[in-house]
């Protein structure tokens, strides 16, 4: 099969700007704005050139569609940064809970 310029690297799953772009709908340089934001941070060719994986297509997708929902980029900002915090908490939940149901080993306490 070939391989498409621009497309997915076969063995990396990335993507050039011009595809993430065409991806999700909106031009290149929306891209590099929601960058310069903090938005996004795709990974980088030693040359510089960025390359977007598909987590970063799927978050940028969500941008999209907070800011089309009304929300400006500071909003978006915060709403990311709330779903980050909420799912870190959860996975310290879910740590605490399979801890919590694990016998104790002999002699040794908890805590």
């Amino acid at each position: 099969m070939a391989v498409t310029p621009g497309w997915a690297e076969p063995d990396r799953g990335l993507f050039s700007i011009s595809v993430a772009a065409e991806l999700a709908g909106v031009h290149p340089q929306t891209l590099r704005i929601y960058e310069r934001e903090g938005l996004l941070d795709p990974a980088r060719t030693a040359g510089g050139t960025r390359r977007y994986s598909p987590d970063d297509i799927d978050r940028l997708k969500e941008i999209i569609m907070l800011t089309a929902g009304g929300l400006n980029l500071a909003g978006v900002r915060r709403v990311l940064e709330l779903q980050e915090q909420t799912r870190q908490m959860q996975a310290e939940i879910d740590r605490l809970r399979k801890r919590a149901t694990q016998p104790e080993a002999p002699g040794k306490a908890r805590g």
